[in-house]
């Protein structure tokens, strides 16, 4: 079963260097599962890395015990909606890959808060709704 994304279509991959999503198969999907909530390709900054380090998701420190390098600013990554929805109302929310975000997000984040924060507005938007 193909996940969707924001904008209705198939969910794109969000970033193999590093390898993200929760399943760490690059794609910020759930697989059915509705606790998976990193489901919001962002593209890290600096600011966002700062934040989330300050409200205790630290992702710029590598784990190697896990197999985590450590996110760089322009990194993209599968980031907690919630997480992401903080940042955006404590103004320091990462540019959004539409076309890898999953659209389970919308329960939680109106389309209108990721576009103003896309990084990947499809330049034609007819046909989307199909």
């Amino acid at each position: 079963m193909t996940e969707r994304n924001v904008l209705g279509g198939n969910l794109e991959p969000c970033g193999t260097e590093p390898m993200t999503g929760f399943f760490r198969d690059g794609c910020c999907n759930t697989q059915g599962d509705p606790r998976v909530v990193h489901t919001v390709c962002a593209v890290v900054t600096a600011e966002f890395l700062a934040h989330q380090a300050s409200i205790g998701n630290d992702l710029a420190t590598p784990r190697p015990e896990y197999g985590f390098s450590g996110l760089r600013p322009g990194d993209p990554w599968c980031v907690t909606a919630p997480n992401w929805l903080r940042a955006h109302h404590d103004g320091a929310a990462a540019p959004v890959r539409l076309a890898a975000t999953n659209a389970s997000v919308l329960r939680l984040v109106p389309l209108e808060v990721l576009r103003e924060h896309a990084v990947d507005v499809p330049t034609d938007l007819s046909g989307l709704d199909d």
